[in-house]
């Protein structure tokens, strides 16, 4: 490769993690977000002889970013969370039923999707705006209005800046926006807890809920849980909402998890754990990727994605644990 060419993939590179956050928020997947990313870096590399300079090289890369993210929307249907799909289910009628046909909403880990910011508030604003329950609300917003509400009010980018991005004009950028504000309104999500660093409290209330979960003392675990906490299961579109229910389901079906052991990691912007239960054979094997959603200071939500084949090599888990 020729230095030029060199230096054109690693001034292209700088910008891969902001631009895979990006594209995470339109798409709500991290594999359709580092393809698109990878697309955007292709397209760019092809096309840099003919950059002329009239818009920063960041604003040409997310300009090809969104085109690619548009394309992909248009052919396709919004990813969901179980939530978005069914009322809560009672624990007498809990049946696990997969829905194959239903795109759902994806994790991802943080180091893909956050860059490095030396501002505190910049970080928590990042982190915010990759929540599970924040990027399934971007869902309900047409393709373009996703794209302007994510530069206008994510990355704070000007209206004449996303005008000349979209090939349109402010006044058409700042329509989109006050549409995109009243749809997001209605689908707002509960704030969460800031968790960058975590703090004191925190830690305790996280090595509270490991030991909880691995003792599976349910009175212990429903003490850290709101009264309204959920639980999810993707993919299956089951999900239990409150104590009794919970409980009840993790007492009956839900007592495979019994002895599982607990292994901390970050998924979107919140506390996460990978899951490993107990194997017949010896020691343990991958169960779930368990997301946490913590407000007020308790756990608000606990989404449990099952496909662990597709989720730990993603966010670098081992494949097993010795006992």
């Amino acid at each position: 490769m020729s230095d030029v060419a060199t230096t054109t993939t690693e001034e292209l590179g700088k910008y891969r993690t902001e631009l895979t956050g990006y594209c995470y928020r339109m798409l709500g997947s991290a594999f359709d977000a580092e393809d698109a990313v990878q697309d955007t870096m292709v397209r760019a590399w092809r096309a840099i002889d003919s950059f002329e300079g009239r818009s920063s090289l960041r604003s040409w890369l997310y300009r090809i970013a969104t085109n690619v993210c548009l394309d992909s929307l248009n052919a396709g249907n919004r990813r969901a969370r179980p939530m978005d799909l069914t009322a809560a289910t009672p624990v007498a009628q809990a049946q696990l039923n997969a829905r194959p046909e239903i795109t759902w909403l994806e994790p991802v880990p943080d180091g893909r999707v956050l860059p490095s910011v030396a501002d505190p508030a910049d970080t928590a604003v990042a982190r915010e705006t990759v929540r599970l329950a924040f990027v399934a609300a971007l869902q309900h917003l047409p393709p373009k209005q996703r794209a302007v509400l994510i530069l206008r009010e994510v990355l704070a980018w000007k209206a004449s800046e996303v005008a000349e991005l979209l090939g349109t004009t402010v006044a058409s950028v700042n329509s989109a926006l006050q549409r995109a504000r009243a749809t997001l309104a209605e689908n707002e999500p509960a704030a969460s807890d800031p968790a960058n660093p975590l703090d004191e409290e925190q830690k305790e209330l996280l090595e509270r809920y490991v030991a909880a979960f691995e003792g599976y003392d349910m009175k212990a675990l429903t003490a850290l849980l709101h009264e309204d906490a959920t639980m999810s299961m993707p993919p299956y579109d089951l999900w239990l909402r409150g104590h009794d229910d919970i409980v009840g389901w993790m007492l009956g079906v839900g007592e495979v998890c019994a002895g599982s052991k607990l292994v901390p990691t970050v998924a979107n912007g919140s506390p996460a754990f990978a899951q490993y239960h107990p194997d017949p054979e010896g020691g343990y094997s991958p169960w779930a990727l368990i997301v946490l959603d913590i407000r007020e200071g308790m756990v608000a939500g606990m989404d449990f994605f099952l496909d662990t084949k597709r989720w730990f090599p993603l966010f670098d888990m081992p494949e097993r644990l010795e006992a």
